[in-house]
């Protein structure tokens, strides 16, 4: 194929270029197989009561176990860093109740911008069969304030503040510290609720000149960066990117 006006020399370079996104579209698609075929990963440690909204959203006790809805077998959680890393130096919040609270009881920006990506995601992902949740080591209310001032309509959320779910699932270090990972679950008939996956990536050592990636493909914005003339500039996002938004009604204040 052609574009307007482009010259030989970009054809065949573009054409170079694309065997090789062929070739990535081929070792994502292995990887993807290989990862489907691990065998059976341990099963749930304990099933842990998180502080949720029950289905007639009003708080409530919810355990793990019940995070699977009937027909949809496998689970998709994230523990996003809620309180953010303490020597996290990213503004917090300029507007709203976390505006008034220290830094180090914010969220991290980072783990905010996906979120507020997932967001829109979150009711395909249960329409094409999967449960999808968002954990915080954040009391509940603070929780539901903060997803509440980001607008946040669609993606469950639970507080893992009473329980060492996150100690245990590696997205909380030994000093307390949260740590962002992605992990599948998988409820199987014969033997129960089995961990399948997580984002162990976050943890390996990123090679010379390499971002850490630990999401890979799941991260729109930089994925849309990538494709840019200027790559991936020396950035770090911030909590207040896209400026204030309309709070969701309904959600505990304070």
């Amino acid at each position: 194929m052609h574009f307007p006006n482009e010259s030989p020399e970009y054809r065949v370079a573009r054409d170079r270029l694309l065997q090789k996104e062929v070739e990535l579209r081929r070792q994502m698609e292995a990887v993807a197989e290989e990862r489907r075929r691990l065998p059976p990963g341990g099963i749930l440690k304990e099933d842990y009561v998180f502080d949720g909204l029950g289905a007639d959203g009003k708080p409530a006790r919810i355990r793990f176990s019940e995070l699977f809805a009937p027909g949809r077998d496998t689970l998709i959680a994230y523990d996003m860093m809620f309180p953010r890393y303490p020597t996290d130096p990213r503004p917090k919040p300029a507007e709203g109740a976390f505006a008034r609270l220290p830094r180090e009881d914010s969220p991290c920006p980072s783990c905010t911008a996906l979120v507020d990506q997932w967001d829109g995601a979150a009711a395909h992902l249960e329409a094409a069969g999967f449960n999808f949740v968002v954990i915080a080591k954040t009391p509940l209310e603070r929780l539901l304030t903060f997803a509440g001032e980001r607008g946040w309509r669609h993606v469950r959320f639970l507080s893992a503040a009473g329980n060492s779910f996150k100690r245990d699932y590696h997205g909380e270090d030994a000093e307390g510290y949260q740590q962002p990972v992605l992990h599948v679950f998988r409820r199987r008939t014969d033997d129960g609720i089995r961990h399948f996956w997580s984002s162990e990536l976050h943890f390996a050592e990123a090679e010379p000149g390499q971002d850490e990636r630990a999401f890979g493909t799941l991260e729109p914005v930089w994925n849309f960066i990538d494709m840019t003339p200027e790559g991936r500039p020396d950035w770090n996002v911030g909590i207040d990117d896209h400026g204030p938004r309309e709070a969701k009604p309904g959600l505990v204040a304070g």
